[in-house]
């Protein structure tokens, strides 16, 4: 009867789902209205090789019905789901005829895949922190190990240089009398010292130096006299 399928239109909005395998899956599929008379029926592939998943009429052992006994809510769920149950659903509207029932409206499909297992969130957010910390703990180690074979490389090479007499001292020896020559030293020194301009800087000391003085001439030692190593350091004359 035209005014019973008039206004009819049957709903099936999921493209695509994905579910785990032993977990429910759930199939959606609505209709504005009874329409004419015929089953809706859910069922898997299209053409000669289609599979019925779920009848009005029929049981199913995994099927359950979303709202059960509607007339316009035609969702199922189900149950268990295996790899096999991969494919692609239809929500099928049918009414009588002679010949039997007929296609009178179809949903336009939905794609299932089935997945093994499902990578959490949390799962994955662990597995990069742990990958992480091994290899920043691989970096740690491999720092520290160089530092400590490059510490006994430089241990034994200071060795050998010490075992050749590289660190030997060098004596430093000048002549320095006694003190009631102190005029004597201090021009001895002076000889070999830069010459410096007086200024209000002399206040405070310009430098100081080490190293060797030559000997003094034979007759400016007096009694007493001894070899010794000292820095001189030039101070302000007040």
């Amino acid at each position: 009867c035209p005014a019973v399928t008039q206004g009819f239109e049957l709903q099936q909005p999921q493209d695509k789902v994905s579910v785990t395998v032993g977990k429910t899956l759930t199939l959606t599929c609505t209709t504005s209205r009874e329409g004419p008379i015929g089953p809706v029926k859910w069922l898997k592939g299209w053409g000669g090789g289609n599979q019925t998943i779920y009848d009005q009429t029929g049981s199913f052992s995994r099927v359950t019905r979303e709202v059960d006994g509607s007339n316009t809510d035609f969702t199922v769920h189900i149950r268990d789901v295996q790899p096999e149950d991969a494919g692609t659903y239809y929500c099928v509207k049918f009414h009588k005829s002679v010949g039997g029932d007929e296609v009178f409206q179809r949903g336009k499909g939905t794609e299932v895949s089935v997945h093994e297992t499902t990578l959490l969130p949390s799962m994955v957010a662990a597995a990069v922190v742990l990958c992480f910390l091994l290899l920043l703990g691989l970096v740690i180690a491999l720092c520290m190990y160089r530092r400590k074979h490059r510490g006994e490389a430089d241990g034994q090479c200071l060795a050998r240089l010490a075992a050749m007499g590289t660190f030997s001292p060098i004596p430093l020896r000048c002549c320095a009398g006694t003190p009631s020559t102190p005029s004597e030293v201090l021009d001895a020194e002076s000889s070999h010292l830069p010459s410096q301009q007086s200024s209000k800087e002399d206040n405070y000391i310009h430098y100081a130096d080490l190293q060797p003085l030559p000997a003094a001439p034979r007759h400016v030692r007096s009694h007493g006299t001894a070899c010794s190593e000292y820095a001189s350091v030039r101070v302000a004359a007040k």
